[in-house]
């Protein structure tokens, strides 16, 4: 069947009552920057429409029509825009209504469904309205209405419907589902409010996406929204659910490099990046070497491969991996080697099946120490900060329907930030550009400094472009792909379980002394809590751990 998904967004506008409004940027629709290429052929990926089981099918539509916006509230004070999916392929109903802040391009997608068997969806028996800004004195394109349908008993609403009169919308606006084909969901990201900011206990309108998200969770999420007048109140909307956990719309291996050949990143480094990626085969065959709690003084070469590395068990301590023991060795390696450099690929599906993420991991043999900022003081941080063996990682999320990248995670130390494609930089086509922090290696979407920390202190990431850079795309390896059973062979290096660095070998307090004397007698107390807040990972304490210990191998990114 033909792709449902459509890429070419449009506004119908409600009567305007505000006065002339600025240029908005979701008054432009968002496209990559290329086509998407034909996908190679198997399954069901990219064909448009994905079988939920029990005659459940759906589609992802991206063509709108504006029936509401307001101009002031929500992120950056831009107010929000809302709209119903239009151009409905024959048979398929509205399951809810779109909405997305104003300050960033149009650029989103709901979920369309058809019933096959005549009892998978079934239209709502009345409506209750939510909140109307009729009596608010907001600049607004007219008034807005947003409805909750009420299902039939047996079935669950899955999104709201909006209008711009008072009068309730007709029962065959939309559908609700047998609540056997639904999910639990729950707030994703806040798309508006009558504040700058939300309010537990105010009216919020929230994206949402299913509770249980991982690699194993049937949840769906539908690309609508909720309205609610209290975010302690349970979420009064479901997801959708892949009641038979049916794969086929995963991409099969000649899809999967397609797919990575069309999207690759690049990585940029930092001009005065010392400590650069490498391969982990490079790592080992440079000299690596394995220790063994009590057998200290006997470390053990490591196989390019790592057959010889204790293969599962648990994060015990009894093992860990260090630098070669020689001193110039052990500066060489450290610098990581850029032409010899490769990036790994785990591929899981999300969200029911309905997406597929393509995690891209990234070796460095060593993490630099870091440097902070402390009101206008920028202070090194002598050894904090640093740490053999650094895995970073950049996630891009793929929909299943059409082939098509919509955002992209970014791995920043012990949390990250998703980043739809809307918001991000290309270049040769629909490669995303990337940027990796100076010593810290953490991973961005824009160049420039961002400060881990609150207030005027924090840690420094600082990132910008240079001829030092990486092209994922010229040397990846798919290291796993659980769902497709045997045809990949998980390298041994991946099931080594233990640290792939050694524990903390400096005092962090004498480190922490040495900074505080370089500054004025009020910021050393708040610089020594500001330093000993930040995690592990950050302070450099604990060896890290691989790609298979980090909790988004099973589950969904933070």
């Amino acid at each position: 069947m033909g792709n449902c998904f459509s890429s070419k967004q449009s506004a119908t506008s409600s009567k305007v009552v505000s006065k002339k409004q600025k240029v908005l940027p979701i008054d432009a629709s968002f496209k990559l920057p290329a086509p998407l290429p034909s996908w190679p052929p198997g399954g069901g990926f990219g064909s448009g429409i994905i079988d939920l089981g029990d005659g459940l099918q759906v589609c992802q539509i991206s063509s709108f029509n504006k029936v509401w916006a307001t101009h002031e509230g929500g992120p950056d004070d831009l107010g929000a825009s809302f709209f119903e999916p239009s151009q409905l392929p024959q048979g398929f109903s509205m399951l809810g209504c779109y909405s997305q802040p104003n300050n960033r391009s149009l650029y989103g997608w709901v979920l369309a469904g058809r019933d096959e068997t005549g009892s998978a969806l079934k239209e709502p028996v009345d409506y209750t309205l939510v909140w109307s800004s009729e009596s608010l004195q907001i600049k607004q394109d007219g008034v807005g209405y947003i409805w909750l349908p009420t299902p039939p008993d047996g079935y669950k609403a899955l999104g709201h419907v909006v209008t711009n009169s008072p009068q309730k919308p007709p029962l065959g606006k939309i559908r609700c589902v047998r609540s056997d084909l639904t999910d639990q969901c729950e707030f994703d990201s806040w798309i508006w409010g009558l504040g700058k900011e939300s309010d537990l206990n105010g009216f919020n309108v929230f994206s949402l996406f299913p509770s249980n998200r991982g690699t194993q969770a049937m949840g769906v999420c539908v690309g609508t929204f909720v309205a609610q007048k209290t975010t302690t109140a349970p979420v009064s909307l479901s997801c959708l659910k892949n009641a038979v956990s049916n794969l086929s719309c995963m991409p099969n291996l000649d899809q999967i490099k397609a797919i990575f050949e069309a999207y690759s990143p690049w990585i940029y480094f930092h001009p005065d990046e010392e400590y650069l990626p490498s391969s982990v085969e490079w790592y080992f065959v440079n000299g690596a070497l394995l220790y063994e709690r009590g057998e200290e003084s006997k470390p053990v070469p490591i196989e390019s491969n790592g057959s010889n590395l204790p293969q599962g068990g648990s994060n015990d301590g009894a093992y860990w991996l260090d630098l070669p023991m020689e001193e110039g060795a052990k500066d060489r390696v450290k610098k990581g080697d850029l032409q010899d450099s490769r990036v790994y690929l785990h591929i899981k599906p999300m969200f029911g099946a309905a997406f597929t993420d393509i995690v891209v991991w990234v070796f460095y043999p060593f993490n630099g120490p870091s440097k902070a900022k402390v009101e206008f003081i920028n202070i090194p941080l002598g050894k904090i900060g640093e740490h053999v063996g650094d895995w970073e990682h950049l996630t891009l999320r793929i929909s299943n329907f059409n082939g098509e990248l919509l955002s992209i995670y970014f791995s920043e130390h012990s949390g990250g930030t998703w980043v739809n494609s809307s918001e991000l930089e290309f270049q040769n086509g629909n490669k995303a550009v990337t940027y990796s922090s100076l010593h810290g290696h953490a991973m961005y979407a824009k160049p420039g400094l961002v400060l881990q920390g609150s207030g005027s202190i924090g840690i420094r990431n600082d990132t910008a472009k240079s001829k030092k850079f990486i092209d994922t795309g010229t040397n990846s390896l798919v290291v796993a792909a659980e769902y497709l059973g045997m045809a990949i062979t998980e390298p041994p290096w991946l099931n080594y379980l233990r640290k792939w660095g050694p524990k903390l070998t400096y005092n962090i307090a004498e480190e922490i002394k040495k900074v505080e004397k370089l500054l004025p007698g009020k910021l050393k107390s708040a610089f020594d809590k500001f330093v000993r807040s930040l995690p592990n990972e950050v302070l450099g304490e604990e060896g890290p751990t691989g790609p298979k210990l980090k909790r988004n191998w099973t589950g969904d990114e933070v």
